[in-house]
């Protein structure tokens, strides 16, 4: 798997969050048991999109979290170097410090355009069209697709 199990629940959490109704508090809570994903895990991934300004935060009974303007015009690359930072797109496959066209691995090529091709697909997808196109086409978000898209 390319990216981090914390990036994987960021992006199924915004995803949720997308496609609900827009400017809602959501409660973690209700989050983490929809999407079948451990609480604390969440919180901790949902923590690093609100500093990144992707997501707002409200304290309080009715607290929770909601995609802030930035996180509605966010493409999923924007989630991924959020959570995981740059290293999909620019670490070597096999974890080579320096490797480049100079001194690559025996992978570096292959490496470079498959990269490309997914810096490219990440920065084409935005959020929201994503969240609309689950919608239509009933995408699954959780292990059981149990997840309903409103």
């Amino acid at each position: 798997m390319l990216l981090s199990k914390s990036c994987v629940y960021g992006l199924r959490a915004s995803l949720y969050l997308a496609s609900k109704k827009d400017g809602e508090f959501y409660s973690l809570k209700d989050i983490s048991e929809e999407l079948e994903i451990s609480f604390h895990f969440l919180t901790k991934i949902l923590q690093q999109l609100t500093a990144d300004g992707l997501m707002e935060s409200y304290k309080g009974p009715n607290g929770g979290v909601r995609l802030s303007q930035k996180g509605k015009d966010a493409t999923l690359f924007d989630l991924v170097v959020a959570i995981d930072g740059p290293g999909l797109i620019t670490q070597c496959a096999l974890g080579l410090p320096g490797c480049g066209s100079q001194e690559p691995c025996p992978l570096h090529e292959s490496w470079v355009e498959t990269r490309g091709s997914i810096e490219n697909m990440l920065k084409r997808t935005s959020l929201i069209g994503i969240a609309k196109e689950g919608k239509e086409k009933h995408f699954r978000l959780t292990a059981e697709g149990q997840f309903s898209w409103q």
